[in-house]
């Protein structure tokens, strides 16, 4: 098996959502939210911060209300480009809020075992699995999560053994979702500090950055931010994502919800902001409707297709990159459900330009990770891409002289035109294209087996560039430290 090259999508085609209009309603909608109703703050450290830049701030709700010129202030100072390193440079992937990118999604706890096909509890080594998996496969960008828990590691210090797996696993950038306290990012901190060659390098060549989650509606972890308030004084990038569901922690209506994501996305990059002025940041999003059976989460669905193509059109508008929940379907197996959501949930963000993807790999919302289902996805987002190019027209494309040298009733197969342009006709690697005859004697192998039989294959023969042994034996002291001073 050969890994083969792979561009970055950035989509020909256009396609919108929202009007002009229609973006501009839901931005005074969320400027008039934020500042006449405030947002839910709960940390004393960033409400001193809101309260300094003028906000109104009521310690006892822990509520702040931005003023409108304030949050637009905040947000021209932050970049709309930015560079996320990797360990090795060959996998720095550049920002450019147009330019799309696919990675992981995060944190599942429940992992398929890909020997005995059993759903158990994620592990450590399920992270540098899923990571040796993930760089093997050249639609996946970068890291994020990590991939799935590991369970089988003290609680206290489990977002650093799960960077130190990450970073075991692949050379791509790493962006954990699990540093949620001002605590455990002084020792990530140090743990990307140590790898990248210090604190100043890491500024330069971020290989590290965060992702928190939001509380909605109107509202944040207050260690989720402070955690991150560390990390923009260290210039690391970081996004927030709110994940509001219509009908529970929105409005029913999908104007009401983009309303909701939009404050809870924003809001906490003007605290960014203020803490040091023109630190990288971005926008992340998961908005989604509730499912009127269960009361859940839906995890793919037409409601949640056309939110993240609308969320992502109102991110232009502010110049401000997007990572946008896109994968994580709600099938419970790399199934036919899980094709038709995860087609819909990649397309739409390509299309309208979305930055990053986040949610290879995951089912059941998020909760199951798959080997075998990271590499169907990669498989729909390498035909996503190719959809997005859309068909190139000119005087080479059309072809008329070798049209008219072949004739009617010839082929083109040894022309020079067609070995010229062959390779970029879209190839599959697990997609199923045999004769009936020939599938029959695989014994009726479809995309789940082929997808098995690839995963084998990279764990056994991929090699990853290894950290260095003086690396890991600085990541263990950390992790030994922070042991100590967070379980007393």
């Amino acid at each position: 098996m050969i890994k083969r090259k792979f561009k970055p999508v950035r989509s020909l085609l256009e396609f919108r959502v929202l009007s002009d209009r229609d973006i501009q309603l839901i931005h005074e909608a969320a400027l008039e939210v934020m500042e006449e109703t405030g947002v839910r703050f709960p940390s004393k450290l960033a409400l001193d911060v809101l309260e300094e830049a003028g906000c109104e701030v009521n310690r006892e709700t822990m509520v702040a209300k931005l003023p409108a010129t304030l949050v637009m202030e905040a947000l021209r100072k932050a970049p709309a480009q930015f560079l996320l390193a990797g360990r090795d440079p060959k996998d720095d992937i550049f920002i450019d809020g147009y330019t799309s990118y696919l990675s992981t999604d995060g944190c599942a706890v429940d992992f398929y075992d890909l020997e005995t096909g059993e759903l158990r509890r994620s592990r450590k080594q399920d992270i540098t699995d899923a990571c040796k998996v993930a760089d093997f496969l050249p639609e996946i960008s970068y890291i994020w999560g990590p991939p799935v828990s590991a369970q089988d590691v003290p609680a206290v210090t489990r977002p650093l053994h799960e960077i130190e797996a990450s970073m075991d696993g692949t050379t791509m950038h790493i962006q954990p979702e699990t540093v949620i306290s001002r605590d455990i990012a002084r020792f990530a901190l140090e743990m990307a500090s140590v790898a990248a060659g210090g604190k100043e390098a890491l500024r330069r060549r971020p290989l590290f950055s965060y992702m928190q989650c939001a509380t909605d509606p109107l509202g944040q972890d207050g260690g989720s931010l402070e955690a991150s308030m560390m990390a923009a004084e260290w210039g690391i990038p970081t996004g927030f994502m709110p994940m509001p569901m219509s009908c529970a922690t929105a409005p029913a209506t999908l104007a009401g919800n983009l309303v909701v994501t939009t404050v809870d996305a924003v809001s906490p990059l003007v605290l960014m902001q203020l803490v040091n002025p023109g630190t990288p940041v971005y926008f992340a999003a998961a908005p989604t409707a509730i499912d009127l059976q269960t009361g859940g989460y839906t995890g793919g669905g037409p409601e949640d297709f056309l939110l993240a193509a609308a969320f992502s059109e109102i991110c232009h508008f502010y110049q401000i990159p997007l990572a946008m929940g896109a994968f994580a379907t709600g099938a419970k197996e790399p199934d036919w459900q899980a094709a038709v959501d995860n087609c819909f949930a990649g397309l739409m963000p390509v299309l309208t330009k979305t930055a990053i993807l986040n949610g290879a790999g995951t089912l059941n919302g998020s909760k199951i990770f798959s080997l075998q289902g990271l590499i169907m996805d990669a498989e729909i987002y390498s035909m996503i891409a190719k959809v997005a190019e859309g068909i190139e027209v000119s005087d080479e494309t059309l072809a008329v002289d070798l049209i008219k040298q072949v004739g009617p009733g010839g082929n083109y197969l040894a022309a020079k035109h067609t070995r010229k342009h062959m390779g970029r006709i879209w190839r599959p690697t697990v997609y199923d294209r045999k004769p009936y005859g020939a599938w029959l004697e695989s014994g009726k192998k479809g995309a789940f087996e082929e997808a098995t039989e690839a995963a084998r294959w990279i764990l056994k023969n991929h090699e990853v560039e290894p950290l260095d042994p003086k690396i890991k034996e600085e990541f263990a002291r950390i992790i030994r430290a922070a042991e100590v001073e967070l379980s007393r």
